[in-house]
């Protein structure tokens, strides 16, 4: 097991250790994604453990006939030239697109995290369901505790399902929705995770979830920079003045890699 993803896990564990200069990357869109790998593939996902990555974004949606996959889109129109909405399709269908990139086929996202628990990694969900389904999405959680990746699990994603995961993972906030939080019965630190773009997060947003014991994780994201002028640039930046006011934990593009691997 390595010593990276150790120490995650002891931090998330409510432990509070982290060694003070290591950093924890999370593979945003499942895995390593460029003009090789189809997101959310199972290339991608290889890709990024070789990479030395401690966690992966992967994004939950539902088939028609209820299974959950792991698919970023709505529709299959991108990687595979299919445009069926997720939530239209049964999996038997699913299972037979390949994609034009790499010739992947969509994952379940129980084949996601079976392989996150097999190589060690932690798992944040990106929760795109819509409307509330308790059996659904306990079967998410089950299968969480299946893999043993339950307690070090971060989730993003719609806030129709907020109520009903408080408490049972632990949710994406901002701080004004900390702060919202922490004023309401039965609040604790370790059900919420401090979660900003660099635009929004500053030195004393950092310092203020540190002395609350409140995980926090950066987002690096190409989708921030859609409007850049010179995207490397900015995300150099960006990812350099995020490290300088102390945040550790990174969910980056894997171009945005190079900017904070270990000298």
């Amino acid at each position: 097991m390595r010593f990276y993803w150790i120490a995650a896990f002891l931090f998330l564990s409510g432990f509070g250790f982290y060694p003070a200069n290591a950093q924890s990357l999370i593979a945003h869109r499942g895995g390593v994604v460029d003009s090789s790998y189809t997101e959310n593939g199972l290339a991608a996902l290889k890709r990024a453990l070789a990479d030395g990555y401690q966690m992966i974004e992967t994004d939950v949606r539902v088939t028609r006939d209820g299974v959950l996959i792991a698919n970023h889109d709505a529709d299959f129109n991108r990687y595979y030239g299919v445009n069926r909405k997720v939530s239209e399709t049964d999996w038997a269908d699913i299972r037979k697109l390949k994609s034009t990139l790499d010739g992947n086929t969509p994952l379940r996202l129980e084949e996601v995290l079976q392989f996150c628990h097999e190589n060690k990694l932690g798992v944040m969900l990106d929760n795109k369901i819509t409307g509330m389904d308790s059996a659904l999405f306990e079967k998410l959680i089950g299968l969480l505790d299946k893999y043993n990746l339950h307690s070090t699990a971060l989730m993003i994603g719609t806030d129709e399902s907020t109520e009903y995961f408080t408490g049972k993972i632990k949710l994406s906030c901002s701080r004004k929705q900390l702060e919202e939080n922490i004023q309401k019965p039965g609040y604790q630190a370790s059900h919420y995770f401090l979660f900003e773009r660099p635009a929004s997060l500053t030195r004393e947003d950092v310092a203020w979830a540190a002395t609350r014991s409140i995980f926090t994780v950066a987002a690096i994201n190409k989708f921030h920079y859609r409007k850049s002028l010179d995207l490397m640039a900015d995300a150099a930046r960006d990812s350099k003045r995020m490290q300088e006011i102390g945040v550790k934990n990174f969910q980056i593009d894997s171009e945005f890699r190079k900017f904070f691997i270990q000298k």
